[in-house]
């Protein structure tokens, strides 16, 4: 294991990996997944996306967007409206509903943090935040 601990990629990797086991247990009970939280958080910072725009901006395959946001819909914390400039094309929109799920979950999500971060003083957390967000400039919008 010492050769891959050395390599920062492969640290990353498993992070995600360990971060995303944390959220979706936190999120068992709700019956969501982490890439549910992720649509609804991306809606919660606009007025509605398009499809492509969710897919293109969370980096989702389009066809996976598709079936969140049937999920998301019949638990009502979203829905698609017309796009106002295109019959034809769907805006993805959070609900009321929607708004106070996540409201209700900012505490368990700070939790899921804390654990994650738990061997790290509060000054490390904010330069390791600080770093990700510039590595996550850097391509991930």
């Amino acid at each position: 294991m010492r050769g891959l601990h050395a390599d920062t990629g492969y640290l990353l990797y498993r992070l995600g990996l360990r971060s995303g086991q944390l959220f979706n247990t936190f999120l068992q009970e709700s019956g969501l997944r982490l890439r549910h939280y992720a649509v609804l958080r991306f809606l919660a910072t606009c007025e509605g996306a398009l499809q492509r725009e969710l897919s293109a901006r969370l980096g989702y395959d389009p066809s996976a967007i598709v079936g969140l946001v049937d999920d998301l819909e019949k638990l009502g914390f979203a829905e698609r409206r017309p796009a106002p400039d295109d019959r034809r094309s769907r805006v993805v929109a959070l609900t009321e509903d929607g708004r106070a799920f996540l409201r209700d979950t900012d505490e368990a999500g700070r939790r899921v943090t804390d654990e994650l971060l738990t061997p790290l003083a509060p000054a490390d957390r904010e330069a390791l935040h600080t770093l990700l967000l510039r590595v996550a400039g850097n391509g991930l919008d």
